[in-house]
């Protein structure tokens, strides 16, 4: 790794480990694009690059989203009893998606997935529809089922869950800033659960190449999370400081950006072919 490349992965780390705390999103949907980019930059394989930026980007929520929980516990906004329901279907998803899906799709459909599925995220965050007045959390068993997809489209996508776990939980009458604080707390059982299926699914992928860990290219890991525990604190006490409607709109807009990318690299892969 150059020193270019390495600033790079710094500044990016501070920047994504600040949103991570700030929306709850754990980051992974800034640093996929990014790090797609980037690797394609190095020149990293074009059927590896989208597999490795997703892989890469999830195990760093691993450390980031333990920073993030600390500041927004010492709020008292965490709904732990939502994180402890959801926590089982989360790992059992996650599994599931990192271990064996994941490794069968290929960059053009994994581009295109995480396009269309964080633009509608952004859609709906966006559009403010009230939730019911009488709507609550599932129960045990529904709240674990949700998990198990949270987990499950994570892992697809590389991200600690907030997409959809912000948007279920505010949909579920839960207020937005204890929404985001608990998506924090779910990005850590997401990310472990994906992050050993990755290494598992890319044993054989990235034993020949050099810092690859399954999928997860450990270098740019390393860099990501020097500044990303750093940062992330600060975002999480921002959090709590700007009002419900810019959360929203902030949150919004950053995924229509991201989607509106990884629309462009699924054209280019399907133009390639």
């Amino acid at each position: 790794m150059d020193v270019s490349m390495l600033i790079c992965l710094l500044v990016l780390g501070a920047v994504v480990g600040f949103a991570a705390g700030l929306l709850g999103i754990g980051g992974g949907m800034l640093l996929v694009p990014f790090l797609t980019m980037l690797f394609a930059w190095q020149g990293m394989p074009a059927d590896l690059v989208v597999h490795a930026a997703i892989a890469t980007s999830m195990t760093s929520i691993l450390f980031t989203s333990v920073s993030s929980v600390r500041a927004h516990q010492q709020r008292g906004t965490i709904k732990w009893n939502i994180v402890w329901a959801m926590a089982p279907g989360i790992i059992i998803g996650g599994l599931v998606s990192g271990g064996a899906v994941f490794a069968a799709l290929s960059t053009l459909w994994l581009s295109l997935f995480f396009a269309l599925f964080v633009g509608y995220s952004g859609w709906s965050m966006l559009r403010n529809k009230k939730p019911k007045p009488a709507r609550q959390m599932p129960g045990v068993v529904g709240t674990s089922a949700a998990g198990a997809g949270i987990g499950f489209l994570s892992g697809l996508v590389g991200a600690g869950g907030g997409f959809l776990s912000v948007p279920f939980m505010v949909w579920c009458n839960v207020a937005l800033h204890n929404a985001v604080s608990t998506s924090a707390a779910l990005g850590f059982p997401i990310a472990l659960a994906n992050s050993v299926g990755y290494v598992v699914s890319g044993l054989n992928e990235g034993a020949s190449r050099p810092g690859m860990l399954g999928y997860i290219y450990w270098p740019a890991l390393l860099a990501l999370v020097c500044t990303s525990v750093l940062t992330a604190p600060m975002g999480a006490r921002m959090a709590h400081r700007l009002p419900v409607q810019t959360l929203k709109r902030v949150f919004a807009c950053l995924l229509f950006a991201l989607a509106a990318y990884m629309l462009f690299k699924a054209w280019q892969t399907f133009a390639a072919q």
